[in-house]
This record gives structure tokens, C-alpha cells and sequence, in this order.
């Protein structure tokens, strides 16, 4: 698990290491240097061939690109840097990094002539940047894009703002981002993070603040390992039993998939009630799966008994048996506390009944996308894309829950603070059914943890789901493409994921 921080906190962090930790800036800006020389020189195909150019500003970005100048060359890598801008209004530290340039002799450029380079570094602007760019900056960076190169960005793409991900004018796009000491919100975010291109978080000395407490974070495969054994003496009903509140006629496929996925990420039972309609085709569809049909206060209560984990929602329809359902489960489970994922129809029946409020809490998890997020608070589409974070964040708060806020980004925020981006999965999944999946596993990961001996948070749990549903997405795209993938895919791959 890796922290992710805004411009703001990054600023802090970097002069609480200057000013408290006395490590000075220049050393931190050679150390970002050869950080990105190393991520540089592996890439490289024939040492002898490669020309680069490194396009500097006058902030404390370009003294980085200066460094880097330097430091290549002195590796015997020809290289060549270009200032952009005025060299009076250059901060002290670049201006320190210009005259170790000169005195080493590497060269410098004054009109670009791009084709001739292999390889291009940005180091024009950094995370800093406020305004959008204009004129001959804009004019510099379009013609950088243009080129053939291989393009590396030092610590974020110019042009990206660092907090939103959002283009500010115009940006850089990059092959490789090498990113000093954390991740960068806008590197999470798109279009930042396909203009990052790959991108690598460096250690240069940085560090989180003891006693400061950084809210957002992003899961990396490391972090699989957190999941618990299976014990070896349990049985179906030790690894979780999950009861789905799902399907109307003609509706059974949602139910089916955020069953199968159910199924795929440990959960030892899974009891679907539905209706009459989707008797058969669920049966013959998932045999593994226990089908319901009945409909009444004494069976709902021993199903509810029966289960540790209740999926609302998926396929279940809004009409006025749907509703009498959703209502029913999500009631009842709010009195004892059950874990709750409450998904589609069951979002948009909470969006038109807002007594229903009252049965949200820590027990429930929420997972709208931005169309279900707009009908639930009330936003615009528009504004909530604006504010991802911030919208899942506010909603998390309101509502008591987790929000487990579905966009290319997924954001996964609880009302106390704690906030994770995610930073698998891929465009293939946007497709008929990826949401159910994902029910499905948000599901499994929590019986996972049901006899486990170390517990987690709620958000973490609900963010290791999102994580595992997008690696197996990724998973999928690598084996069948992105084009042609299906939300079936996705469940096909989880045990690959979990194994």
C-alpha cells in the first residue's frame, strides 16, 4: 500500500525533509536526478545510438532536467539540454544546477530541431504549475508530442495538474513518468495517468511527516498478500455464506455474474432470491448457486439468519415487488449489522426513497457509478467528474458508509477520512456487467476475512475487492483483448488473481 498525495502536501513534505529532516535541496534534486537516470538508462536500446534532449524551465523541475543532463552525459550518453524561458527568472537552485552544467560541458541546444533525438525528457514544469499553458510554452509542448522520440516526464507530465489529473491546456504525453518520493493524485486520475505512460515511484529521501496522518492511498500487488489462507479444517459454510437480493423476470444475467463472482473470490455458499422467472436459467447457469423464490417474513428471516454477507440490488429492478424486497433486507439487516453491499437497483431505489437513508451505515458498502452517484446526491454528472474524490468523500461522510465510487479511477472512501484510489483495471471493462462482477467480489473478499485472525477496515476491504476485480480485468484484456472482453472474462480470471 502506497500513499498518494495532492500538490499541497507534496510541498509540505518537501520542505519539512529541507527544513526539519536538513537534507538542502540540491541534494534532493541529485538524487531525483539519478533516480531518473537509472530509469532512463535501463530503458535504452544501444547506449552508442541514443541522443536525448532534456527541455528544462526555469522552476525547480528544470533544475531536475539540468541534473539529469549532466548526469547522462557523464555516463557517456550524448545529451543535449534547451532551456525554455528566461535564464533571470530561473530559481537558485537551477541556476546552481546551469553553472555544474556548463562547467562539465554538456551541451546546450538554443534551437530545437526535435527529429534528431531518440529519446526527449520534459522537465519544463512541475507539480507546482496553477495556470494553464499558453503561447510559446503550448507551442513547445505540442511540438515535443509531435516527435518521434521516446518521451520521459520528470515527476509529472507539464501540463497535467497534479491534483485533478485534469489537462491544463495542453500536456505532455509521456512513455515513462519517474515520480520522486509518492504518487501524485493527478498520476491516478485520468487523462494524467495515460499521459504518465509508465509510470515508476522513486525513493529520493522523502518521507511521510511522523505524526501527520496522509488520507489517500492506492493498493499494489503487494498487497494480495494480505489476503488470509484458507483454514484447512473449514468448511462451506466456515468461508462465508452470501445472499443475493437479485434479478426480476427477464433480469437473471446481473444476478448470475455478481453470483459467479461470489463464488470465484472464496465465498464457500451463495443463496440467490429472485423470482420465479429466473428459477431455471440461473440453475442451469450456476448449479453451485442455491435458488429462492418465496417471498415472506419467515423465510426472509431465516435467509437473513443464514447469510453473513447480503448483495442488494443487481438486476433486481425498481417496481413495487423490488422495492418491498430491497426494503425488507436492507431494514432488517441495519438492525443487526450485517454487511450490506448494496449495488444498482438497489442505489437507485435508496435514490428515490430517502427515508431509506436510515438504514445506511458502517455496515453497508455503496457502489454507484457516476450516473447513480448524480441521483443519489444530487450533483450533475459534470461536477461530480470534476471532483471524483471529493463527491465519494462528501457522500461517505453523509451517509455513513463506504463509497465505493465506480469510474476509470474507482475511488473507495468511509466517513472517517480514509481514502483509496484504484490503479488496476483497464478500459475493457467498461462493458455490460463489470458493475455485477464487482459486486460479486466485494462480497467474497468480505467472507474471506469472516474467521481470519487479522481484521481490516471496511474501506480497506472494500478497496482490496476493487483492486482484485481490476486485476483480473487486466488479466482478461492481456488474454482476449480489451475489444472483445465480457464481464464473464473477468470472473474467469479471479482464481488466477487469488490463487
Amino acid at each position: 500500500m502506497r500513499e498518494i498525495v495532492t500538490a499541497v502536501e507534496m510541498k509540505e513534505l518537501d520542505h519539512n525533509t529541507i527544513q526539519k529532516a536538513g537534507i538542502s535541496s540540491p541534494v534532493l534534486m541529485e538524487r531525483a536526478a539519478l533516480k531518473t537516470v537509472e530509469e532512463i538508462v535501463q530503458r535504452l536500446k544501444n547506449k552508442e545510438k541514443e541522443k536525448i534532449l532534456v527541455v528544462c524551465g526555469t522552476g525547480n523541475n528544470g533544475g531536475d532536467g539540468l541534473a539529469i543532463a549532466r548526469l547522462l552525459q557523464l555516463r557517456g550518453v550524448r545529451t543535449w539540454y534547451y532551456i525554455a524561458g528566461k535564464e533571470e527568472k530561473m530559481t537558485a537552485e537551477t541556476a546552481g544546477q546551469l553553472k555544474t552544467a556548463e562547467y562539465y560541458q554538456v551541451p546546450r541546444v538554443h534551437n530545437l530541431d526535435l527529429d534528431e533525438y531518440t529519446t526527449i525528457v520534459d522537465a519544463i514544469f512541475g507539480v507546482g504549475l496553477s495556470r494553464p499553458v499558453e503561447g510559446k510554452y503550448a507551442e513547445l509542448i505540442s511540438t515535443m508530442n509531435r516527435a518521434s522520440a521516446y518521451k520521459v516526464a520528470v515527476d509529472i507530465p507539464s501540463g497535467i495538474d497534479s491534483d485533478t489529473g485534469f489537462e491544463k491546456g495542453i500536456a505532455f504525453r509521456a512513455d515513462l513518468t519517474v515520480t520522486f518520493a509518492f504518487r501524485k493524485r493527478g498520476l491516478c486520475f485520468y487523462p494524467g495517468r495515460m499521459y504518465g505512460g509508465e509510470i515508476v515511484v522513486t525513493d529520493i529521501g522523502i518521507y511521510s511527516i511522523p505524526g501527520k496522518k496522509i488520507c489517500m492511498h492506492h493498493l499494489e500487488r503487494e498487497d494480495l498478500k494480505m489476503l488470509p489462507e484458507r483454514v484447512p479444517y473449514g468448511n462451506k459454510g466456515t468461508f462465508g455464506k452470501v445472499l443475493l437480493i437479485a434479478g426480476s423476470e427477464g433480469m437473471c444475467g446481473a444476478a448470475y455474474l455478481s453470483a459467479a463472482a461470489a463464488l470465484k473470490s472464496s465465498a464457500g455458499m451463495v443463496r440467490i432470491q429472485t423470482v420465479e422467472a429466473n428459477r431455471i436459467p440461473l440453475q442451469t447457469l450456476l448449479p453451485e448457486a442455491i435458488i429462492t423464490c418465496d417471498f415472506d417474513e419467515k423465510k426472509n428471516q431465516a435467509m437473513l439468519d443464514w447469510c453473513d454477507v447480503l448483495v442488494i440490488g443487481p438486476g433486481l429492478g425498481t417496481g413495487a415487488q423490488s422495492r418491498e424486497r430491497a426494503q425488507w433486507f436492507l431494514a432488517k439487516a441495519a438492525e443487526c449489522k450485517k454487511t450490506v453491499i448494496l449495488d444498482a437497483d438497489g442505489l437507485n431505489l435508496l435514490s428515490v426513497h430517502d427515508n431509506w437513508k436510515r438504514f445506511i451505515g458502517e455496515h453497508v458498502i455503496l457502489t454507484p457509478h457516476i450516473g447513480e452517484m448524480s441521483r443519489l446526491c444530487g450533483k450533475e454528472i459534470g461536477k461530480i467528474q470534476d471532483c471524483l474524490a471529493q463527491t465519494a468523500a462528501d457522500y461517505a461522510k453523509e451517509s455513513g458508509a463506504v463509497c465505493v465510487l465506480k469510474d476509470a479511477c474507482t475511488v473507495v472512501a468511509d466517513a472517517f477520512g480514509d481514502m483509496y484510489l484504484n490503479i488496476s483495471g483497464n478500459a475493457g471493462m467498461a462493458t455490460a456487467g463489470s458493475g455485477d462482477v464487482l459486486s460479486g467480489v466485494l462480497a467474497g473478499i468480505q467472507c474471506m476475512y469472516l474467521v481470519a485472525e487479522k481484521k481490516f477496515s471496511p474501506v480497506m476491504l472494500a478497496a482490496l475487492g476493487v483492486y482484485v476485480h481490476g486485476l483480473a480485468g487486466d488479466l482478461a484484456a492481456e488474454t482476449v483483448g480489451q475489444r472483445g472482453m465480457t464481464a464473464g472474462d473477468i470472473i474467469c480470471f479471479l482464481p488466477e488473481i487469488l490463487r
